[in-house]
């Protein structure tokens, strides 16, 4: 059991470590509003594998298969969602640094990326694959699998919570213009990311 932690917390964190629009909010949540807001984002991005590794690492065969069928329709929403959240981030005004912490705009900040993770069901591929090659397959051992799924939510945890650290750190040494500056260029690659999901869609299922 403890090898098969150790095993789901080095994919857990090479899963949540590539830079995408995931990190992208993570970090600029974190520089703008501050540190809780960027580890919720990254907290909702890893129950988001969290839920898919469920899924792959206890066979739901057909589960899977209803998510990758509905591919064309979760890439439609996430490349929306995407846009909306650059054109949101390009109008915002970076808040005051002793502004306190909204329990609803962590809520926000968790959805959001639960949402978003959620919405790219090419995931659950990779989940299946690692799942497969650790010799689970079709037929799991439920145990083991239980273990993996823990592992896989406590590393791509602990990568957001160094992430939002880091992040962190570096707020504290910019001026609100180079806040400003992020919200920018924040906005820039979020609608970049939303334009290249919806110029990729899947063809429409039948």
């Amino acid at each position: 059991m403890i090898a098969a932690l150790l095993k789901g917390l080095a994919v857990g964190l090479a899963i949540a470590a590539p830079v995408g629009p995931i990190g992208l909010l993570c970090i600029r949540r974190t520089l703008s509003d501050g540190q809780r807001y960027g580890l919720a984002s990254g907290l909702g991005a890893a129950t988001a594998d969290a839920c898919y590794g469920v899924v792959a690492g206890l066979g739901l065969t057909f589960l899977s298969r209803f998510l990758v069928a509905q591919q064309f329709w979760l890439t439609l929403g996430g490349g929306v969602f995407l846009c909306y959240l650059g054109v949101r981030t390009a109008l915002a005004r970076p808040p005051s640094r002793a502004a306190g912490t909204d329990p609803g705009r962590l809520r926000g900040a968790f959805f959001s990326t639960l949402l978003l993770t959620l919405a790219n069901p090419m995931t659950i591929m990779s989940f299946i694959a690692v799942f497969a090659g650790l010799g689970l397959g079709t037929h799991p051992a439920y145990g083991l699998a239980t273990a993996l799924v823990a592992g896989i939510f406590l590393g791509s945890a602990l990568w957001w919570l160094l992430l939002s650290s880091a992040t962190s750190l570096l707020r504290s040494r910019l001026s609100a213009n180079w806040l400003r500056g992020v919200n920018w260029v924040s906005a820039a690659l979020l609608l970049a990311f939303g334009l290249h999901a919806l110029a990729g869609l899947p063809p429409l299922p039948h």
